[in-house]
């Protein structure tokens, strides 16, 4: 099975999307990458049709039809009969020339080997083999009641799929035949080594090899030969194409996995008796298989395509004793281990869920609930990080626990000059008494906004900008920040009043000593004058020499300011 579907790491953002689609929540998250638990993996493709990063794929099967191809032994086609919705009026003979031109021997519908199995149905409702028959022809049903239903085994119907009947028939006839299966189903990958198909290739997988050798798929007119079993991809498909007996069977259809899981529990309950029920795991049956659901899902039209070349006769085919179409269900069922109440309460206390009234159960982990989350973590397929109220809340309370503790007052808001946010220093700094007394308001009514548009026409933050705001007698630094992807501006400001009244004092003594010391420079001159004259000498380099002085102490004073 790890060979069938596998994880592309690299693709994989750790969206969840598998994980919430996943019927058996076979997918176990490490390392922010979802990895598939292939013990619980029922192959029913729904990971591979969901994910939005590719990061789920199907194995490539080509290179190992060409090597069929080259080895010259005859390589037959069986075509599941869903082929008829997936080219517009192409029948099989269309098919079956596109195929021979791809170096295939022949090409035959696997509504031959639907035709088989389902006569060993209707020969087990004849004979009462079993008090609750189980249709086995969809080999991910057949997972699931091995894996997950494993005392259920017993009302499985012991009769091979219509893949597996055809493949028989074809080397009944042609012993040295190779046969590949092709249809719109990833679980069949997973029984070639366990049958006589060599190889299966999806829709897609045949699209891909003719439009790469140049090959067309020609449309097809006049009608080919209507078959009975051509029905069974459709929902419903094998009761309609068997014979019914009355005989005390109630016939039931049963799709999806989800509705045959609640299925399979009430028979496990002893609530159904005396039927037979056809199940399947895709919605609609293999009509939506995972390929057809991916890539050309269409059902209405699919259902139309089909029914149009289903006809009221079986197809000429021998039918094998019984035993050669027996088959065991003998997979390993899987045995996951049981937390205990307590348990599961401490998990979910860690996860901020201590009571049952705090639990969400929102479903983004993926899970249906906050329980099945803490018993996915106690077996080791999720982990705590999966839970995204618990990692918003926390996420949350680790900001404001930062916001509000930072000394530096902070107002976020939006493009529209809203206030958004406000941290604990901000409604100090602002005399604000409450956050909700000013949120969605303008800042205008708190702060100059000149500063927020600037930063809002140039794109730039606006740095260190200091202003006085009369309406608190307060001067503020202010750094704004213009975050364009979020479209918020961020006012980181601070209170610098203090530096401001001491530098204003610093400049006003400043000035008090420049203005005395010209003063004593004035007098001085007027003594040195004085003195000059009664000595009899020129005053004038005296005079230079003093108004030097004055010049060079006004000069340090227009520095400091």
């Amino acid at each position: 099975m790890p060979d069938v579907l596998s994880l592309k790491k690299s693709n994989c953002k750790d969206c969840h999307r598998c994980i919430r689609k996943c019927p058996v929540k076979s997918i176990r998250f490490s390392g922010h990458r979802a990895h598939i638990v292939y013990d619980q993996c029922i192959l029913c493709g729904q990971c591979f049709v969901v994910c939005p990063q590719e990061a789920k794929e199907i194995v490539d099967d080509r290179g190992a039809v060409r090597e069929l191809i080259k080895s010259g032994a005859p390589v037959i086609a069986s075509v599941d009969s869903s082929v008829y919705a997936v080219w517009d009026r192409c029948g099989m003979n269309s098919i079956r020339k596109a195929l021979i031109s791809l170096g295939f021997t022949d090409a035959e519908e696997t509504a031959v080997g639907a035709t088989i199995v389902k006569r060993e149905y209707e020969r087990q409702i004849r004979e009462q083999t079993q008090d609750i028959i189980i249709s086995s022809a969809c080999h991910s049903v057949n997972l699931l009641v091995e894996k997950h239903f494993p005392e259920l085994r017993k009302f499985l119907s012991p009769t091979v799929t219509p893949m597996v009947a055809h493949a028989m028939d074809i080397k009944r006839r042609t012993p040295e035949a190779k046969v590949v299966f092709i249809g719109p189903c990833v679980a069949a990958k997973d029984e070639v080594n366990s049958s006589c198909v060599d190889a299966v290739l999806t829709y897609e997988e045949f699209d891909q090899m003719r439009i790469s050798a140049g090959i067309e798929i020609e449309p097809e007119f006049g009608e080919s030969q209507k078959v009975r079993a051509r029905s069974f991809p459709i929902q419903g498909g094998i009761l309609s194409s068997m014979d019914l007996p009355d005989n005390g069977y109630l016939y039931l259809t049963v799709n999806g996995v989800k509705n045959c899981m609640n299925s399979l529990s009430d028979i496990r309950g002893g609530k159904i008796e005396k039927c037979f029920i056809e199940m399947s795991a895709c919605s609609g049956s293999c009509i939506d298989g995972p390929i057809m659901e991916k890539y050309i899902n269409s059902p209405v039209r699919h259902i139309c395509s089909v029914l149009k070349n289903v006809g009221k006769e079986d197809c000429d085919v021998i039918q094998p004793a019984p035993e050669l179409l027996h088959k065991e269900f003998t997979g390993d069922p899987v045995n996951l281990p049981m937390p205990t109440e307590a348990q599961i309460r401490e998990i979910l206390s860690k996860i901020g869920k201590p009571t049952p009234q705090d639990e969400l159960n929102c479903g983004s982990c993926g899970y249906d609930s906050c329980r099945q989350k803490a018993i996915a973590i106690y077996r080791g397929t999720a982990d705590y990080s999966m839970c995204l109220p618990f990692i918003m809340d926390r996420s949350e309370r680790f900001s404001n626990k930062v916001l509000n503790n930072m000394p530096s007052g902070l107002v976020v808001v939006n493009e529209d000059l809203e206030i958004q946010q406000l941290n604990r220093a901000a409604l100090q700094l602002l005399n604000i008494d409450h956050e909700s007394d000013i949120l969605g308001e303008s800042v205008v009514r708190i702060l100059d906004t000149a500063p927020f548009f600037t930063a809002l026409e140039t794109g730039k933050s606006v740095k260190k900008l200091r202003s006085y705001f009369s309406d608190y007698n307060k001067y503020f630094e202010q750094t704004i920040v213009y975050d364009r992807s979020s479209r918020i501006l961020l006012d980181i400001f601070s209170d610098v009043t203090e530096e401001e009244e001491e530098a204003l004092r610093s400049k006003t003594i400043s000035r008090q000593t420049a203005e005395i010391t010209n003063n004593v420079i004035e007098n001085q001159m007027r003594i040195v004058q004085e003195i000059a004259s009664l000595l009899g000498e020129t005053t004038a380099e005296t005079k230079i020499a003093l108004t030097r002085l004055k010049e060079s102490l006004s000069l340090d004073e227009d520095e400091e300011e």
